[in-house]
């Protein structure tokens, strides 16, 4: 038997360079610690068009969204970390890195699961 539609690999990296990006868009626009980028805007804007003509042109397999969703969160905290250890006044790390550990684990759940 062959694998169903193997996981669509580019859906859940826009996914994840969505979620970076926002919150590298929130921070750069409301931070006054980190210095202002256009580069967060811009990969914004062209991940989530990349997103929406994806989701437009293809069928999303069984599970995928709930994935999707995972790497956007993925990267929201990912981001949300790296910018708490380079400027450690804004707070710790230690409640976003916690949530991506136990993220990460649920993703290898599902993605094991997935190809039973």
């Amino acid at each position: 038997m062959t694998e169903p539609t193997h996981r669509d690999k580019g859906t859940l990296v826009l996914a994840f360079i969505t979620g970076l990006s926002i919150n590298g868009s929130f921070s750069v626009l409301f931070s006054a610690i980190v210095p202002f980028s256009i580069f967060p805007l811009i990969a914004l804007g062209l991940a989530a068009w990349c997103l929406h003509q994806r989701y437009l042109n293809r069928a999303m397999p069984e599970g995928m969204p709930s994935l999707a969703a995972a790497f956007f969160l993925l990267g929201i905290l990912l981001y949300s970390a790296i910018v708490r250890a380079e400027y450690p006044d804004i707070g710790s790390n230690f409640v976003p890195t916690i949530l991506m550990v136990a993220l990460i684990f649920w993703i290898g759940l599902r993605i094991k699961a997935g190809r039973k």
